[in-house]
């Protein structure tokens, strides 16, 4: 898998975490995951492996370059030989342990990376998720405010008509008292 990929999907992962509202949350939920792939029993065996093969070699290369340097006086030429063999031996010891550590380093990736996608899918998930519920709950809202408000405008209407009704009841009781002539 190209590295410059890996990079961008990080890059992206961590920039949508980073932007939620929820995004300390999520990054310490990855951080988590992080923390336990380091943690995971064959990431450390292979940490251990590196090192035990480092403690392992250092003295046989110690040994064959002090083995070098005593022949080197008496016999030039052998001492030559026996250098750039061990040198050959160094080489291809190194050789084979660059290896093994890629490999175990791009299996690492690949898994961190796996990670990484899944907890980046399970964000968008849950971020979809929440914005539709956000969406149900504000149109249930604005429904119950819209029948509400109808209600208020429809009882207004009926108390206005009530008080009209009270007023011209008034000014006609008070034009019959008008009409009819005062009584002596």
């Amino acid at each position: 898998m190209n590295p410059r990929l890996i990079m961008l999907a990080l890059g992206v992962a961590v920039g949508y975490v980073v932007g939620t509202r929820d995004g300390r949350e999520r990054y310490d939920a990855m951080k988590a995951k992080v923390m336990g792939v380091w943690e995971d029993p064959r990431v450390a065996r292979a940490r251990k492996d590196v090192e035990d093969y480092a403690r392992q070699q250092a003295p046989i290369i110690r040994e064959r370059a002090e083995a070098a340097a005593k022949a080197a006086p008496g016999v030039i030429a052998d001492g030559a030989k026996a250098a750039a063999g061990a040198a050959k031996d160094v080489a291809d010891k190194s050789a084979e342990f660059a290896k093994d550590v890629v490999g175990k380093s791009t299996d690492l990736a690949k898994d961190v990376a796996s990670k990484v996608s899944a907890t980046a899918k399970d964000v968008a998930t849950k971020a979809a998720d929440t914005a539709a519920d956000v969406r149900d709950q504000a149109s249930k809202v604005a429904s119950d405010l819209r029948a509400r408000g109808e209600a208020l405008v429809d009882s207004a209407v009926v108390s206005a008509g009530e008080a009209r009704d009270q007023v011209l009841d008034a000014v006609e009781g008070d034009e019959e008292d008008d009409a009819t002539p005062p009584k002596a």
